[in-house]
Order: structure tokens, then sequence, then C-alpha cells
């Protein structure tokens, strides 16, 4: 199972390379990994049959998320219908997506890369999902899917119907998410156990864990579009069809099936589970089937019956009863088979006859005859009709629902009746898809569209047709099928009845007169609603949009913030600080207050010079407050930075300190190139009397700093935990410097999240600046002949050819050049760049470290950019900001990664022992590699806030000018004419 999930993780990375260089036909190729995957699965399924098979990995133990992985009969029976449907469908890509040789293919075929890519991993998600026994780490690839899906759905992102279907489905699945995963925490609590095997094994009671068991039910019923959740889903079918065919019929939808099938063994006779499952998924059913019938879309009936047979589905594995959910485990393979088969086709006709409106088709049947048996043969799985597999599911639903004895004896046939309507309903609706894609409708000849289609290739519907085939071979081996199935059945009680085995046939029974009902009844209701559509008001939707009501959710909580921020957010920065203070004034204070105070060990200072240093930082602080002049404002506000970095020194942590002076130098930097495009002198104040409020909220501010510093200082009643990281950095991280060891191996968890921030304000930056397109490296000398003529800064004598030194300063102005600064960067850079490079390899023993190198190498870069301009910068470094940083967060996590398939906790360090020549006898510690990732992240976020507030705002600045000097030739001239 892990070595699945790796495979399927590298496939993905490899996957944009693959399309980029074989085109569409490199999804054959990707299709390999899970159809290798599903053949492991089917090997292995007598041990999953049977006993468990069980793989951990050790990663968060702190934290109950280690990798624990089980496969088992359920998880066996959606990992074939993942990975085999995944397999199918990314082979249908290849065809699907247009030619890639025609004039926009390599547009095209970048767009498809990244498809590819995201397909891929959604299937190692999907897979991680379904195998994963830790809730903790099922969450996480729960949400991996969610995220997947939004990236997917919004393929077509130059839609607005696409984005808004694709933000949709993320706002309502991830809100469902949130609630379940508070129902994870509070039901592992209560449970001892964060293993689902556990929880259902020993599963707990109380009120608290109906609660938790509702709030993930939330979670489970929003991912499968179950009523009050189900809307999204019809609007998802603005992604291309692969996705639907995948997503939609066989994978993330089925996630929350999957979810109350694992649960139902340990709390499928609560109430609270009976109502919101099987309630929830009986009026699903019977709202997606009458939906479908409504529309003309052939992708919105089928999306619409999809959201009806999910209710189904729901129905059959929350009922809680053996026999039940042997049904509903052979309606959910079923369900895979038909449903992706039929969605393939739909993507075929759209793709062969550019309309999917059941109005504009018409002898479609008998143009693509092939075509037509495939959606047929589909489509009888779907009604239910004998030989196939929905039929065996279908018929063992009724069968068992009639004995189902809950609520007095009401539960049975009450949820037979429902079934028997839906299936009505159901039948009704696969008439009126097959008759609306394929018949005649009263014309001799095809419509327009059917006229004019292309016909598709065999391997186009290929994959529609092994599906299609599957569902009927299946309905013939119902038996054998059944017993590889039961093994989950037998997890749960039979209620005092035989556990039944599925079969093709079972005889004269009931469930097969109400078969023959459900086949007439259907057939019938199609025929009245097709002559009969207007007069019975059939247009008008029968509990209101549930579209607009989503619509007006966003609406209230866009009002409600709105209102709230109106009080709270003015847009007065004293007001908002003045907010920030006094809440931070109260609660501790209140705290003090109630709370047990210990004595206060008062120590002045240790030395004169920590006196005189604290002087001339509130003197700074304060002369920060009263100067006009931004930038001798930003001056002053670093004199308060270098103190700081002085009485670490003066404290004796050398490290510490040489990070701060670096931070507060490169913060200059950044407030200098800020202030270009501010006025120099701020606004003057309206009002320069003294405010008592503001003094006092200051006053006390600082005051409750420093009283809640001496009673934390003195709250310690044992040793520091501080005296011993010295010698820990030793034995534990193979270090003398315990501040860097501390960092990147003994609390690297922390530092890992510092540096994905990091890299976030990289990101936020550099898109407030660059509004239209994000990445990019910064131009290079070479790409100054562009701008010629449009730059004033440029000379005739364009320096390409050359190989100079600061070749980017011959295209500066002489005006704004400095010959010291040019000639004291050709001294200090390279000094920086080896001074860089040896704070990164010594700071595991010395002061330094990835984040002081990185800040020492980003100084030199500022330099060279001070030196010679935009261009110089381009010629440092000409790699693209966003490289670096992602390389850098890749390195970060793969070094984390490494440990746990090595067997050991994420982020564990080991030392190696290397006799090199020359060298001699080294350690190499692995946390460097973690350390280099955390050096380039510093590297590309100095690189990227260069690129956009240097380089950027320099080429904006120039545009400007040059705007303002055609704007003046042009009056000049106009003033000359006579």
């Amino acid at each position: 199972m892990i070595a699945t999930l790796i495979a399927l993780v590298l496939t993905a990375l490899a996957a944009p390379a693959i399309i980029s260089w074989l085109g569409r036909r490199g999804f054959y190729l990707l299709a390999a990994a899970p159809a290798a995957a599903m053949v492991g699965v089917i090997v292995e399924w007598p041990r999953a049959g049977g006993s468990p098979r069980l793989e951990s990995i050790h990663w968060v133990p702190a934290l109950h998320m280690d990798i624990d992985l089980r496969m088992d009969t359920l998880s066996a029976i959606m990992s074939i219908l993942v990975l085999g449907v995944g397999a199918l469908v990314l082979c249908y890509c290849a065809e699907y997506f247009d030619n890639d040789d025609s004039p926009s293919g390599p547009r095209i075929r970048r767009r498809v890369a990244g498809f590819g890519a995201q397909m891929v991993a959604f299937t190692g998600a999907m897979f991680g999902l379904v195998v994963s026994d830790n809730m903790i780490v099922l969450y996480i690839f729960w949400e991996a899917t969610t995220v997947l899906s939004f990236l997917l759905v919004g393929f077509y992102a130059q839609r607005a119907t696409s984005r808004r279907a694709a933000t949709q489905a993320l706002l309502v699945t991830t809100a469902g998410g949130l609630a379940m995963l508070a129902g994870i925490v509070i039901l592992g609590e209560r449970a001892g156990s964060y293993l689902l095997s556990d929880v259902i094994a020993n599963p707990p009671t109380g009120t608290a864990v109906t609660v938790a068991v509702v709030l993930v039910l939330i979670g489970a019923l929003s991912k499968s579009a179950i009523v009050p959740f189900h809307f999204w889903l019809p609007g998802a079918m603005a992604a291309p069809t692969p996705v639907s065919a995948y997503l939609h019929a066989a994978a993330m939808v089925k996630a929350g099936i999957f979810l109350v099938a694992r649960l139902a063994p340990g709390f499928g006779d609560l109430m609270a589970w009976q109502i919101s499952v099987v309630g929830l998924g009986m009026l699903t059913m019977v709202l997606g089937g009458w939906r479908s019938l409504r529309e003309f879309d052939l992708k919105l009936i089928l999306a619409f019956g999809t959201v009806s047979q999910l209710g189904f589905l729901m129905v059959l594995v929350g009922t809680g009863d053996a026999n039940v959910a042997l049904a509903g485990v052979a309606m959910l393979v079923a369900h895979a088979l038909f449903k992706a088969s039929l969605f393939m086709v739909v993507g075929v006709i759209d793709h062969s006859t550019g309309t999917r409106d059941v109005r504009k088709l018409a002898r479609l049947g008998s143009t693509a005859p092939s075509l037509a048996v495939i959606a047929a043969v589909a489509s009888a799985s779907m009604a239910g009709l004998p030989i196939t597999l929905g039929f065996v599911g279908k018929e063992a639903a009724l069968t068992s629902l009639l004995d189902v004895d809950g609520f007095d004896g009401w539960q049975g046939p009450v949820s037979t009746a429902v079934v028997v309507f839906g299936s009505i309903l159901t039948m009704a609706y696969t008439t009126r898809f097959l008759w609306g894609a394929f018949g005649r409708k009263v014309r001799r000849e095809p419509s327009a569209a059917v006229a004019r289609m292309h016909h598709p290739s065999v391997a186009f519907i290929a994959p529609a047709g092994i599906l299609a085939a599957l569902g009927v071979a299946a309905g013939f081996v119902a038996g054998p099928l059944g017993s590889l199935f039961e093994p989950y059945a037998e997890t749960l009680p039979t209620n005092g009845h035989e556990l039944e085995h599925l079969a093709l046939w079972h005889g004269f029974t009931l469930p097969l007169l109400l078969t023959v009902i459900v086949i007439v009844g259907g057939v019938g209701t199609f025929v009245v609603l097709r002559r009969r559509r207007r007069r019975l008001g059939f247009h008008t939707p029968p509990l209101g949009n549930a579209d607009r009501i989503y619509d007006a959710v966003l609406r209230g909580a866009d009002t409600v913030s709105l209102a709230l921020t109106r009080v709270t957010q003015r847009g007065s920065l004293p007001l908002t600080q003045g907010v920030i203070m006094v809440t931070t004034i109260v609660v501790p204070t209140v705290a003090l207050l109630i709370g047990a105070r210990n004595r206060l060990d008062l120590n002045g200072f240790d030395s004169f010079a920590q006196v005189v240093i604290g002087g001339i930082m509130i003197a700074a602080a304060i002369a920060t407050t009263v100067l006009r002049n931004r930038l001798a404002a930003a001056l002053v506000v670093g004199v308060t930075g270098y103190g700081c970095g002085m009485i670490f020194a003066f404290y004796g942590a050398p490290d510490l300190a040489l990070t701060q002076f670096l931070v507060e130098t490169l913060t200059l930097v950044i407030f200098v190139l800020v202030l270009r495009k501010l006025p120099a002198e701020a606004e003057a104040r309206h009002s320069t009397g003294f405010k008592p409020l503001r003094a006092l909220i200051g006053l006390a501010f600082g005051a409750l700093l420093v009283v809640i510093g001496l009673y934390a200082a003195g709250a310690r009643t044992t040793t520091p935990v501080a005296d011993d990281l010295p010698k820990a950095a030793y034995e534990l991280g193979n270090g003398a410097n315990a501040v860097n060891v501390l960092l990147v191996d003994i609390r690297a968890w922390d530092t890992l999240g510092e540096v994905s921030v990091l890299l976030v304000a990289a990101t936020g930056v550099a898109s407030m600046v660059f509004r239209h397109r994000r990445f990019g490296a910064a131009p290079r000398v070479a790409d100054a002949a562009r701008f010629h003529g449009a730059d004033p800064d440029a000379v005739d004598d364009m320096p390409t050819a050359r190989t100079t030194w600061l070749r980017g300063s011959e295209l500066r102005d002489p005006r704004h050049r400095s010959m010291v600064l040019e000639a004291t960067t050709r001294l200090i850079f390279p000094t920086m760049v080896v001074a860089s490079i040896y704070f990164f390899f010594a700071g595991h023993n010395a002061p330094g470290g990835g984040f002081a190198g990185g800040l020492t190498m980003g100084m030199a870069l500022v330099l060279r950019y001070l030196a010679g301009g935009r261009y110089e910068l381009g010629e440092a470094i000409p790699v693209d900001a966003g490289r670096i940083l992602g390389l850098g967060l890749a390195l970060s996590v793969g070094t984390a990664l490494a440990s746990v398939f090595a067997g050991a906790p994420a982020l564990s360090s080991a030392t190696i022992e290397l006799t090199l020549p020359v060298l001699g006898d080294i350690k190499l510690v692995t946390a460097l590699f973690f350390d280099l990732g955390v050096y380039l992240i510093v590297v590309g976020l100095v690189l990227d806030v260069l690129r956009s507030l240097g380089a950027r705002l320099d080429i904006e600045e120039t545009s400007t000018t040059a705007g303002r000097a055609s704007a003046g030739a042009d009056a000049t001239g106009m003033g000359a004419r006579p």
C-alpha cells in the first residue's frame, strides 16, 4: 500500500514531463501506474478478504498521526474501483482532449499536462483515503481530494461557470470536512484511539459521541452530495467529462458512502444515525430522480441521476443490517461501472456532435450504433434490468429491506416503498436518457448536429465499452462476487436473519414483482411526462432552487462580515491598533487578577551597556512616533532592531544576534524599496493635541507586557529544559550549535511551518505587484533590446555581447550610477557569497545555518541590485524565484518524508560517516538537507521581493516616465503648428 502511494505520487510528479514529451498519448503511460496497482490489490485479495493486511509508518506519534494503512474487504473493493476506473479514464483522456498538433497545441499541451498530474494525484489521494486506518491521516487525504477536485472542476478557468462550480464544490465540501475534523477529534479522544478499526471494534458511547458521529456524518453527506448538500454535484458538471466520469461517478462522491459503510458496524444503531443517513438518503433518492427528469442536458440528467443513486447507496450502507449492506456493496460496484461508462458516452457525444442537448440530437443511434449499444448496456444496469449487476444489487436490496424491522416494524416497509418509488424515477430518467441521446424522435433524417458529427475512434469508446461489459459480466458471476463481499457484511448484525447470498436468479419472488412494477411504472412515467410536461407543471422545482439558497447564504455572510468590519475595521489604524491592544490588556489582566501569582524575582540589568542600549532603543521608538519623514522614521525603527541584536550579543547568543542584524538590514532595504512609491513626508496630522486615552492604552499595554514577562520568567519551579539543550543538541542532533540543531532537528516542525509562511508571504507580495502574471525571472541585459527606444535609461551601445562585471550598470542613467558602490560591490559580493556558504555549512557547530546563510546571500543580491539595477539582478541569478522557493520547500518536505519511508518519525535525522579524498573523515548529518531547503527558501524570498518591489516597480516607473515624455513631446509638437 505504501509502495502504491509512492508510485502514484512519483507518477503525478512525472506527468507534466511525460505529457509534454508524448502529447496526449502520454495518458496511456500514466494509466499504467493505477492499472498495475489494481493488479496488486487483486493479487492480494484473498489476504484482504481474510485477515486485513496492515502497514504502518511512524510520522508524528505525539499527535496520533502515524501513517496506519489497512487493507480489508471494503478497502479492497474501493481500491479496485478507484484504481481500475482511474486507469480507464486516463486512457479515455488520450482521445478526449483536442489534437495537440493544432496551432494552439503547445498551450493546450501545457494545460493538459497539469490536468494529467492532477488526475493521477487525485487517484493517489483517493487510494490513501480508502486504505487509511488512522482517522487524522484519512482526513488529510479527504481534504487532498477536495483541493484536487477544485483544480479539476475548474480546468476551464476562463469560463465563469467553471470557476463558480469549482468554488461552490470547494466551499460545500470543505465546510463539511471541517465539521468532520471536529467529530474525528471528539471521537478519537473518547475512544482513546484514532484508529478506525479500534473505534469500530470498541465503539464509545455517550452524548458527546453522538455529537461526534453527527459531525462526521456532515462531512460524509456533503462529500456524497446528499440533501441538503446535493446542489454542488450538478454544478460540477462544468468540469471536463473525464472528471465527471471519475470523480463524480466512481471516486470522490463515493468517499462519503465509504465512510458511512466503514462506521456503520459501530454506530449504525444510533437514532441520530438512522435519521440523518437513512432519512436524508431516501429524500435524496427521490429528489435527485425527480430533478433528473426535468433536464435537457445529457450530462445533467446523469448528474441528478447520480445524486439519486448516491441517496440509494446511503440508505443501503447506512441501515446497519448485514444483508442490506451486502446489497449496498453490490450496488456500489455496479454504480461505479455503469455511471462512469455513461459519462464517457456523453463525452463522446459532446466531442463528436458538439452538443449534449437532447432537443438537438435525433437518430444518433442509427448513425453511431456501437455507441448506442454501449449506452444501452450501461443504462440497463442503471435501471436494474435483468442479467446486470445493477439488477442483482437492486433485487438483493429489495429482499433485505423488506426484512428490516426497525422503528417498530415500520422501517422495512417504508424504506422499501421509497426505494421502489425512487427506482421508478430511475427507470424513467434512464429511458429519457436513451431516448434523448439516440432516439429517432419522429424524424426521417438525423438532426443537424448528428449529420455533421465526426465518428469517434475505437480507442475513444473502448473504455466506456469495457466498463459496460463488466457490469453485465459481473451479473453472471454474482455468486462468487458475493462471497468476496461477504466478509464486510459479516461485520454487521443480521438481526435474526441468515446472511443471504448474491445471485442472478432467486425465482419468482416479491422483489421480482416489484422489479416488474418498477419497469412498467418507469416507462409509463416517461411517456406521460413526455406528452404532458407543461400541463403537469413539471418545469417548476419541487423544493425550491438550492443554488439560490446557496447564493443567499453567501450574500448573508458578506452582509454580516461587512457589518462587523464596518465597526471593527473602519480603515483607521489607531482604532484597529487600539482594539488589539485593549483586548491584549483586558484578557491577561483578568487572568492575573483571578489566578495564582508566583513571587517576582527582579533583576534590573547585568551590565551598564544593556542600560545604554535599552535607553537608545526607547529613544528611537519615541522618535519614530514624531518623525514625519518616512525614510527617517524607517531608519530610526531599524535602531530598535539593531539594539535588540546587541542585547542578544551581550547575553552570549551570537547566532541570534547575527540573524537579527541580517533580518533588520534586509527589512530596511524592503522599507526603502516600498517608500519609493510613497511621498517623502507623511500627511499632516489634523489634530496635534495630546490624546490621554491613546497615551493610557499605550502605557498600559507596555506595562502589562513587562509584568507578564516578569511573571513568566519567575513561573518556573523546576530546572528549565533549556539547560539540557546543548547536551541534547550534541547527543541527538550531532551538533554543537544548539540554536541551529533546535531549528533543523529538535523543533524542525516549527521551522517547516515558518518557512512555509515565508513562501506564502513571498507569493502574496508578488501577487500584489504582478497583477497579471506571477512567475518569471528578473530581466537580463539581453532582454534590454526589447525595451530599447522606450527606456530612457537605455544606451545605444548594448553590453550584451561583452563579458563585463556588473553588466547591468551600463544600462543605467549615468546620473544614477555610483562608481564607489560599483567598486565596492566588485570587492564585497564574492566575499559575501563565500560567507553565505560558510554560514550554511558551519551552522551545525558554529554560529550560522541555513537561515543566516540565506540572508547573507540575499544581502549579496541586494548589493548587486543597488549597484547595477534590475538588469544586474537578472545577471546575478537568472532563475525564476518561484522555482527556487518551490525547490527549497520540496527539499525540506522531502527530507521529512525520507525519514518516514525509512521507518522513523518525520524529520528524524541520521549521521552518515564518510571518508573522502583530501577532506578525510567527515560526518554528514541528514538535517543538512533540511537546512539547505531553508537556505533556498530564504534566497528565493529575497530574490522574489527584489524582483517584485525592485525590478517590477523600476519597470513601471520607467514606463510612466516614458509616457510622460511622449505626452510632453506631443504637446510641444501641437503647440508648434501655425
